[in-house]
């Protein structure tokens, strides 16, 4: 039998066509898997191929993976949500196999998912991205880039990795919007705000004038003209927006993304719309930015209320 999790991999990328970033998480959850199943006789990463047949499938039973997850909650001190991408990772797996007739049912199926705390998505304050917004544009390239691709995500909720997978075909300048194909190649297109329009004609100017050779059809560059990664749009948001004063908690991206649609929402945009910018796949994943609109409202009510600042 062949390294069935090498097969299974291939099989996201090629038939569920499973973005880069996912398919690695699933590959360390299932490696992390065996190592801690057969990690006492010296099975690692690198000679997972020496297991037999009857090892790749033996481990698979729902006693062992329960002791697994506990184990990660216990011992390695993960969140539950962490411990469910990892069981989510074995159920898939278990049910590719299930199908390819190697096991008679899924075992991760029957295993308890770990309750998650559920956590508001953070976000900026509007008055404080306003102040961002509305400071210099500068004319350095790699100082407009990087405050470029800021307002990009605080302007259209765009993934980090959308932002690295930006194509310049994708930003369509004469009906003002950007194409975007994000998680299991879902494509949507995102209206482009004027003042996004303006410092983008800027941009893609300064970027014809530093780079006059052949370059990459990504949108953003580095400074030695090739395409963006992911940590590189990483640490663009911590270093534009660590110095500006009223940011608090952490830095990322994602709050950026969080940022963008909890202020659409709090501005009277309906959910349905904002599900569609930021490209969610479900209701349910756009619902938990109500959340925040009603704490807002709450602070509204305790303030200006005459009777609630009386304590009545």
């Amino acid at each position: 039998m062949k390294n069935p999790i090498d097969e299974y991999l291939e099989f996201l990328r090629v038939q569920k066509r499973y973005s880069a970033r996912t398919v690695a998480l699933y590959e360390d959850a299932l490696v992390r898997y065996y190592i801690y199943v057969y990690g006492q006789e010296g099975t690692d990463k690198e000679n997972l191929h020496n297991l037999s047949p009857d090892k790749w499938l033996e481990c698979l039973t729902s006693q062992i993976i329960r002791g697994y997850i506990a184990h990660l909650l216990g011992e390695e001190g993960v969140q539950a949500r962490s411990a469910n991408l990892h069981l989510s990772a074995l159920s898939g797996y278990c049910k590719w196999l299930f199908f390819k007739g190697k096991l008679k049912e899924n075992p991760a199926k029957v295993v308890p998912r770990p309750k998650e705390s559920r956590m508001l998505p953070q976000f900026y304050r509007k008055e404080v991205m306003e102040e961002y917004i509305n400071g210099e544009f500068p004319d350095d390239f790699a100082k407009m880039r990087d405050r470029l691709i800021v307002l990009l995500i605080y302007a259209t909720g765009m993934r980090r990795q959308e932002v690295t997978d930006l194509k310049i075909g994708m930003v369509d300048l004469h009906r003002k919007l950007f194409k975007i194909v994000g998680k299991g190649d879902k494509e949507r297109e995102i209206p482009m705000i004027g003042m996004l329009y303006e410092k983008i004609l800027l941009y893609l100017h300064k970027r014809r004038e530093e780079f006059d050779f052949d370059t990459p059809d990504a949108f953003f560059l580095t400074d030695k003209g090739t395409p963006l990664y992911l940590n590189f749009v990483n640490n663009v948001v911590k270093k534009e927006l660590a110095s500006l004063k009223g940011v608090e908690g952490k830095i990322s991206p994602h709050v950026l993304r969080h940022s963008f649609a909890t202020h659409l929402l709090n501005g009277g945009a309906e959910l349905n719309s904002i599900k569609e910018v930021l490209g969610h796949s479900s209701l349910a994943a756009t619902q938990v930015y109500t959340h925040n609109s009603f704490e807002q409202l709450k602070n509204i009510y305790l303030t200006a209320h005459p009777r609630a600042k009386k304590g009545g």
